[in-house]
């Protein structure tokens, strides 16, 4: 149970308290095509990524140069990480976002109150604090309880003529509502590493794997099915997750949403930034600082909040700049399992790899954003390691 804890605690965050809300704006009630299409993909990356994982070893990197080159696994590696540093203003808006719904003032709060989380996780981060494995599950835990909660509570208040029409902004709205969702399956890359605490991998990660798909494509359909069929047409609303609260429990559901939101996003951000410090040591050398990250961190969130201020992008832009990013190195991984893995399982990385760049096609002007990083890493000179003596 505890190995499907963790597997679940890689893929659960704080973009789940934003994207049935965002899909929903993009594509309607047909949003829930999108979210069941990438699951499909999310199984298929599960196999891929173990396979890898108890091949090779190591991260995205190791298995992009395994089957494509070095030059590969650099390009894996800066668009990882830029997907991280772009990624972290982006979940700070999330908890922004449900502290606004709380307090009031709109956009503008909303805008202040994720600079001020981003702020403050930086500064934590540069101060050592870390979020270890056993806080990341108990907030995991607290997640899917206040979905329980808000799908079963409000379910009386679903109605059925809130799904029509279902794609009112036609049928290609569920590519772009895709290209949005699937920040929300980024984690099954970390997989690899959480193979190594389990006693018999060949034996228990099937039963591991099985468990965490499970739950985690319930809790997804399950929220997004709520979202549409119970707020109508507040589904694409910000904070989908407060307003099903407040239909199941009352006036307080906002509150404790945004309390779980900003607990949620302090914590995640962390776990993310730590992630990318050591990501920067090993594409830099180990003599780098993790403080040039943090002030790279920084300053995305200036540019990226300071656009959203002054109205040149929206949430949904925001949200698709990391997404396209690691899209970039899904599509890379699983082209190099064709190349290293054998028999059914390579055959599914090639499927998984047709459906990654099917859905990087609708990712649109970010594209713009991923290439220059691509390119950059493509043409860097390969480090090498400082002699000895």
């Amino acid at each position: 149970m505890r190995g499907a804890a963790l597997y679940i605690g890689a893929l659960l965050g704080p973009s789940l308290l934003l994207l049935p809300g965002l899909a929903a704006a993009l594509a309607g009630p047909a949003s829930i095509v999108a979210w069941s299409g990438l699951l499909v993909l999310s199984g298929l990356l599960a196999w891929v990524f173990t396979s890898l994982g108890t091949r090779i070893g190591g991260g995205v990197a190791e298995y992009a140069a395994a089957g494509l080159g070095a030059r590969a696994g650099r390009v894996v590696g800066w668009c990882f990480l830029s997907g991280v540093v772009a990624g972290a203003p982006v979940v700070c808006l999330i908890g922004g976002g449900y502290i606004a719904d709380l307090v009031g003032g709109g956009m503008t709060a909303k805008l202040v109150a994720a600079a001020l989380l981003l702020l403050v996780v930086v500064a934590l981060t540069l101060g050592g604090a870390r979020s270890s494995t056993a806080v990341q599950l108990v907030l995991v835990a607290v997640l899917v309880l206040l979905v329980a909660v808000a799908v079963i509570g409000s379910a009386p208040a679903g109605r059925a003529e809130n799904w029509l029409p279902f794609a009112p902004h036609g049928w290609s709205s569920i590519g772009a509502a895709g290209s949005v969702l699937m920040l929300s399956f980024v984690g099954w890359e970390a997989i690899a590493p959480l193979t190594g605490r389990l006693r018999d991998p060949r034996a228990q990660l099937p039963r591991v794997i099985g468990a965490a798909f499970a739950i985690t494509t319930l809790i997804y359909l399950a929220l997004a099915a709520s979202t549409i069929s119970v707020l109508g047409a507040r589904a694409a609303g910000d904070v989908p997750l407060a307003d099903l609260l407040e239909v199941a429990v009352g006036a307080t559901g906002p509150a404790v949403a945004t309390t779980a939101a900003v607990t949620l996003t302090l914590a995640a951000t962390n776990a993310y930034l730590t992630s990318a410090a050591v990501l920067t040591a090993e594409l830099r050398g180990p003599a780098s600082s993790s403080r040039g990250l943090q002030l790279a961190v920084l300053a995305a969130g200036l540019v990226l909040l300071g656009a959203a201020a002054a109205d040149l992008v929206s949430t949904a832009q925001l949200v698709s700049i990391p997404t396209t990013l690691f899209l970039v190195v899904y599509l890379c991984c699983t082209a190099a399992s064709v190349r290293v893995l054998s028999g059914p399982v390579r055959a599914c990385a090639a499927v998984a790899c047709a459906a990654v760049l099917g859905v990087l096609a609708f990712s649109g002007w970010a594209l713009l954003v991923a290439l220059p990083v691509a390119i950059g890493a493509a043409v860097l000179p390969e480090r090498r390691p400082a002699p000895v003596g």
